[in-house]
């Protein structure tokens, strides 16, 4: 079976109804994509199948044909992209597991909604974060539309009590 995966077109050996999540990990060694719920709830598995948002845990790797798979490893190279960015100046993550998901949902909303609003985050933004670091992932989202200044983000982050160390 023939994948085309961040650009490339890849040769796996698995049986038809693999879910494109272990495709990816285990048959392309691409483990920025995780494995969360396995019920297509949580977002961890988040990728993007003909640039659409998709949870590949849910989708048979037979039912992929030849669409494009975007995985985390090829959202930048070097971490460029506008969210990732944010992401790391404002130290979004806690554990992390589940972040590749949230930046991939995150970009996915941009492109849609370039300026979103807190209702259009919450509503688009429907993965599971178990640290809940959801406060971050909207002033992230907000900052990476350039609708808010990462400075003053990490300011409002330096002046509340529950987030000085």
């Amino acid at each position: 079976m023939q994948l085309n995966v961040n650009g490339q077109i890849r040769n796996i050996d698995v049986e038809p109804n693999m879910p494109l999540l272990w495709a990816i990990r285990e048959s392309l060694g691409l483990t920025g994509t995780k494995y969360g719920c396995g019920v297509a709830q949580c977002g961890a598995c988040s990728v993007y199948l003909n640039g659409e948002l998709v949870r590949s845990c849910s989708i048979p790797v037979s039912a992929v044909g030849s669409a494009k798979i975007t995985t985390i490893e090829a959202l930048s190279k070097d971490n460029s992209h506008p969210v990732q960015k944010a992401w790391i100046a404002l130290d979004v993550p806690q554990c992390g597991y589940c972040q590749s998901g949230q930046v991939m949902a995150a970009a996915a909303l941009l492109k849609r909604i370039p300026k979103p609003s807190d209702a259009d985050i919450d509503s688009a933004m429907a993965n599971v974060c178990r640290c809940g670091t959801y406060q971050k992932i909207r002033d992230g989202i907000h900052v990476a539309s350039g609708q808010k200044k990462l400075a003053d983000v990490l300011a409002q982050y330096d002046a509340t009590p529950a987030t000085r160390g």
